[in-house]
């Protein structure tokens, strides 16, 4: 509208004009008046319908991941609830297959009519005691989470002098500490293992996971030290169902034979060592490795929205509780209790059975 009235008044002037040749002129720089114009009003309307687009296909994100993230949050709560059915009674359907969980299932999927969940039932065992770990251990889980060997060998070195109570001879905080902070470490045992962001030489590439490439190009997820460390547990041998394959290595099992565990966990689960011992051989690391154990989990969801053409969405949101379940529980005493929730970003380790 604004554009058609600006044509129609630079044209009216033009017209108005007397004699032919100054009559003519201002024609001409009307039109290149108009001209202009147009241009200008086109870069404004280009700009407005890019910034528009932009903002309409960021809100339809955000909308999504939303929907996405109450979506795993209920299928975690779900999930905790098929845990304790198929902890406390033997819930199966005429063909024998679980009606809800049997241990050690390492995967519980939902299908729902707007998206997918996949939810990872995870025993602590599956990861090593930071508290308790021989340095020999560290060492190797740090090289196995992408650590050079001297890094390893510093922050190893750095991790035993944080979780070591030596009294009055404690060493100084400057001297582990990747940061001068306004608190000083403990001394003693790690409470979390987030505490680790604060041990000097660590790095949240080592500790979260990222994202390499392999020889074809492709971007593939290498886990972090939260896949491989915990404060639960003794931490003496791993579940073989559940353990990253960033742990499996740091136990001694060569690439291959970590590929073949994860694709057949896949498929169905580990439900003795004799079947683990079919793949690794009688690989010495197969003496620290278990199926199940633990009464301390780790729940965590990850879902994705269908969209209208029923595939699924590229968002995906993943959301985790750590809980101790209690299978022997009267009436009065609640069944499970959440240690701590987490909204975790998807940095899976492991192909997940979307």
């Amino acid at each position: 509208m604004l554009l058609r009235r600006a044509i129609g008044l630079l044209c009216q002037i033009g017209l108005t004009q007397k004699g032919e040749a100054r009559g003519y002129g201002r024609k001409g720089g009307a039109l290149l008046a108009v001209l202009w114009l147009s241009a200008a009003l086109s870069a404004i309307a280009f700009a407005v319908a890019t910034t528009v687009r932009s903002e309409t296909q960021r809100t339809s994100g955000h909308a999504e991941g939303l929907r996405a993230h109450y979506l795993a949050q209920g299928s975690v709560d779900r999930a905790l609830l098929w845990i304790l059915w198929g902890m406390n009674g033997n819930y199966t359907y005429p063909n024998g297959a679980p009606r809800y969980y049997r241990p050690p299932m390492p995967y519980i999927q939902y299908d729902y009519a707007t998206g997918r969940v996949v939810v990872e039932v995870i025993p602590e065992s599956s990861r090593i005691n930071v508290n308790t770990a021989r340095p020999e251990d560290i060492a190797r889980t740090l090289m196995a989470v992408g650590a050079n060997e001297g890094a390893a060998l510093q922050i190893t070195q750095n991790i035993i002098a944080w979780r070591s109570g030596n009294g009055g001879n404690a060493p100084s905080p400057q001297q582990f500490l990747s940061r001068n902070p306004t608190f000083q470490p403990r001394n003693a045992s790690f409470q979390e293992t987030e505490e680790l962001l604060l041990v000097k030489g660590m790095t949240p590439e080592l500790f979260y996971g990222h994202f390499e490439r392999n020889p074809e190009g492709r971007l593939i997820p290498r886990g972090g030290l939260r896949e491989c460390l915990t404060v639960y547990g003794p931490g003496t041998a791993v579940d073989a169902n559940t353990a990253s394959p960033e742990m499996l290595v740091a136990l001694g099992l060569p690439t291959d034979k970590v590929s073949q565990l994860v694709a057949r966990r896949l498929v169905a689960p580990f439900r003795s060592m004799d079947e683990v011992n079919a793949i690794v051989g009688g690989h010495p690391a197969a003496g620290r490795m278990k199926i199940g154990g633990g009464v301390i989990w780790t729940v965590r969801a990850t879902a994705r929205l269908k969209l209208p053409n029923g595939q699924l969405s590229d968002i995906a949101r993943t959301v985790a509780a750590t809980v101790t379940f209690h299978p022997a529980y009267n009436q009065e005493d609640p069944p499970y209790r959440i240690m701590r929730w987490r909204d975790e970003p998807w940095t899976p380790t492991v192909p997940l059975p979307f």
